[in-house]
């Protein structure tokens, strides 16, 4: 059993009292966390233990994200100044012509940013699958795997094409029964429900305007058969209110209970647009959230009432989402993001730098099913830990070290643990070549724009 102590360092553990030590120890073995406390670990536990010495370091549970298109790490920069519907319709073109090599080269891009801001684990939604693409889920669980972090993968899907009604062009869907039937294999295929898991899978249709109501329900089925959870988007713009008004006749929230997909098992990106009305079902069913403050404001999408979803005990995490709308791919500073954003809806006291804290911890767990694995620093969870250096010129004197985190610049990384594994020391990944992959990704992205 192999054993590491940290020891040292201000110790976050975002357990349920917001118990933290301002010098602790957390300690990890086999996979898990033994030891979480104040002062030294005792010393039956540090004997030829691997020391990390943390003085100067702040120590969080490994962040979650819980929404991301990890392929868009290859389509940034482009629709600058455009809102949701626009972006869409000006990348769908090049989207499908992603296959599985360039979109796991992408992804393995995108996970090493999320790794070097502190994440642990990755929720992605795909949802482009081109003809003779190859096996994309596949691509992406393996790019995961090159960088260690635990990956929920979706099978997302379209179906709805701009000829019935959609606003995806048609070239972009798949038929229902063909997205139905790869749902179920990549399931069983990749989705691991074991404790330890690095690899799970959800079903993911994309949103309620570029998929039919027989796929959403069909989908819903399909996954509570399976017992996988569900994801989609939902409330993200004014625009896709009308949409549903004119096409529906009812809200998004509305439209989503009818077809089944508000429940514990499913959870939302975005949630910009919800009333107080759509937040008590959100409560009520306890379908979770994912809250994604930076590609909300690049897309002038506007800005999720957090404060609200939490006070009714909505599950909350935070997301990056695509990179093509949130170009910085990190997820450390959602969590200042999130700070700020909230203080501008709601005031501030909305916000505080702790609870963002939890959103992006906990709250994760939460959303994506785990709270009993990942989230917090408590023993017997897996050993999924970041420890941030703010003993540097960025952070040095703050009062504060959670602080450092919550509203000052993002801390660099001098270790990230994933089930006590280290996959980044020191600000680079240890699994991979953080230069050899820029350029892999550099290429990829001039093939895939070439293709158009």
């Amino acid at each position: 059993m192999v054993t590491t102590v940290i020891t040292g360092g201000y110790i976050a553990t975002v357990d349920a009292d917001g118990t933290e030590f301002r010098e602790g120890h957390v300690v990890l073995a086999d996979g898990r966390i033994q030891a979480v406390g104040d002062g030294p670990a005792p010393e039956e536990l540090r004997r030829g233990a691997e020391t990390v010495d943390a003085r100067g370091c702040l120590v969080t549970p490994g962040l979650v994200n819980t929404h991301h298109h990890l392929y868009q790490w290859l389509t940034r920069g482009y629709a600058q100044d455009a809102i949701l519907f626009d972006w869409l319709t000006s990348l769908y073109p090049l989207w499908a012509r992603i296959d599985a090599r360039l979109t796991g080269v992408g992804a393995a891009g995108a996970m090493a940013v999320l790794a070097r801001s502190g994440c642990t684990t990755v929720a992605d939604h795909h949802y482009v699958f081109p003809r003779g693409s190859g096996d994309i889920v596949g691509a992406i669980v393996e790019a995961a795997s090159r960088i260690g972090v635990r990956l929920h993968a979706t099978r997302g899907s379209m179906d709805l094409g701009q000829s019935q009604g959609g606003l995806p062009p048609d070239f972009a869907v798949e038929s229902t029964d063909a997205i139905l039937a790869a749902s179920q294999e990549a399931v069983e295929t990749y989705h691991d429900p074991s404790f330890d898991s690095m690899v799970r899978v959800a079903i993911a249709p994309c949103s309620p305007f570029s998929v039919t109501e027989t796929l959403l329900r069909e989908a819903a089925h399909l996954a509570r058969s399976l017992d996988v959870r569900l994801h989609t988007h939902a409330s993200e713009t004014v625009e896709e209110d009308a949409y549903c008004a004119e096409r529906f006749g009812m809200s998004p929230t509305d439209y989503l209970e009818s077809v089944g997909w508000l429940g514990d098992d499913v959870w939302m990106a975005h949630c910009v647009h919800l009333d107080d009305a759509a937040i008590e079902q959100y409560a009520r069913t306890g379908t979770g959230v994912a809250h994604c403050p930076s590609s909300n404001a690049r897309l002038a999408s506007g800005i999720a009432p957090v404060r609200d979803l939490l006070a009714a005990g909505v599950p909350v995490g935070l997301g990056v989402d695509g990179a093509a709308s949130n170009e910085s791919g990190q997820l450390g500073i959602e969590i200042r993001e999130s700070v700020l954003m909230n203080r501008l809806r709601t005031g501030a006291d909305s916000m505080s730098v702790r609870a963002a804290l939890r959103v992006a911890t906990m709250g994760g767990a939460r959303v994506l099913g785990r709270a009993e694995e990942i989230g917090s620093l408590e023993p017997g969870k897996l050993a999924d830990v970041a420890v941030w250096r703010v003993d540097g010129v960025e952070h040095a004197g703050i009062i504060d070290p959670v602080a450092a985190l919550g509203l000052g610049a993002l801390p660099p990384l001098a270790r990230l643990f994933v089930g006590g594994n280290t996959v980044v020391g020191e600000g680079r990944l240890t699994l991979s070549d953080d230069d050899e992959l820029a350029v892999e990704v550099a290429h990829a992205s001039q093939e895939l724009a070439a293709r158009l």
